[in-house]
């Protein structure tokens, strides 16, 4: 298709000013990108490994609108606020330094527009259950968003462990 070329080009230059925008505290890696329709939008899914919590992997989709799409809707540097998020355990569990804390700690972030808007990947510590929280969402400077996803991944019965000393 002829216009491949130019929707890599694209691609290569939204994710330059994402880059210089939002640096992430982790880095996702690709592992798929499914054509959603002939307009050029695509949906990426994403392996992000928890950067302080070894043996647990996130698969993250998101929405990311093709040229085309851009044109008609004018809205050119700013992406959906859409994504989904599926978090298990990959191996041993080994928990490094994290905040067990109700406000949790950051653990992904990457820009969905040229300046403000921002998908971003939190994980929380559920004490009472044993388990950790990963709770995907939109953060925007106007409006906010309440387009979110969450997953959880139980540590109940699992060999797992705490390099910091296990939390009471």
């Amino acid at each position: 298709m002829v216009l491949r070329p130019f929707f890599a080009a694209r691609r290569a230059f939204v994710a330059l000013a994402f880059a210089i925008t939002a640096a992430a505290p982790a880095a996702a890696e690709q592992v798929g990108e499914i054509d959603v329709d002939w307009l050029g939008n695509d949906i990426i899914v994403e392996a992000l490994v928890d950067p302080d919590v070894s043996g647990v992997t996130c698969h993250i989709s998101y929405f990311e609108r093709g040229l085309i799409d851009r044109l008609q809707q004018g809205n050119w540097f700013e992406d959906p606020s859409n994504s989904s998020i599926a978090c298990r355990q990959t191996g041993p569990i080994t928990i490094g330094d994290i905040a067990l804390d109700e406000d949790g700690e950051e653990v992904f972030r990457q820009g969905r527009s040229i300046i403000w808007k921002q998908l971003v990947v939190k994980r929380l510590y559920d004490a009472d259950n044993q388990t950790l929280i990963y709770l995907s969402h939109s953060r925007q400077v106007q409006q906010g968003s309440a387009k979110m996803a969450i997953s959880t991944v139980p540590l109940y019965g699992q060999d797992v462990t705490w390099t910091e000393g296990e939390p009471e």
